[in-house]
């Protein structure tokens, strides 16, 4: 069985940084914003996933959050912008509701409007994107 580690940066609007790990990336993410998990990201709202990495080893993952934790914080804003320049929550639409898309059945044309299934498949390539540029930081940073 594979499993899967994440390491991963919120942060506030005003940019204060938080850095945890955890195998399960979605719950956690909601557990912050639920306010499930105390303390620091509560205190100072700090809900907004900015940058996330995924580990195949747990320890691997743990190494990686303690050498990002020991960094500067002008390190931390590059790492985050040079993949997410806008620093945008990753996690916008984690824990709403889906919206569902009734379809006649009779009709087998797809109902959808062009701009919607071309935002999924621009969703897709750049979650695919995303991993990918992920992906290409690990193995830079590991040569480092």
């Amino acid at each position: 069985m594979e499993h899967s580690y994440y390491v991963y940066i919120l942060a506030s609007k005003s940019r204060v940084l938080y850095i945890g790990v955890t195998n399960d990336l979605r719950s956690r993410i909601l557990q912050h914003r639920s306010g499930e998990i105390g303390g620091f990201t509560s205190d100072y709202r700090v809900h907004r996933l900015v940058y996330y990495e995924q580990h195949a080893w747990v320890q691997d993952a743990i190494a990686r959050e303690k050498q990002l934790k020991r960094w500067r914080r002008e390190k931390k804003v590059w790492l985050i912008e040079r993949e997410n320049p806008t620093w945008e929550d990753l996690a916008e639409d984690w824990g709403k509701p889906v919206k569902l898309i009734t379809r006649n059945p009779t009709n087998t044309t797809d109902s959808r409007s062009p701009s919607a299934s071309s935002g999924q498949a621009l969703h897709s390539a750049s979650a695919h994107a995303q991993r990918t540029r992920v992906e290409k930081t690990l193995r830079t940073l590991r040569s480092e």
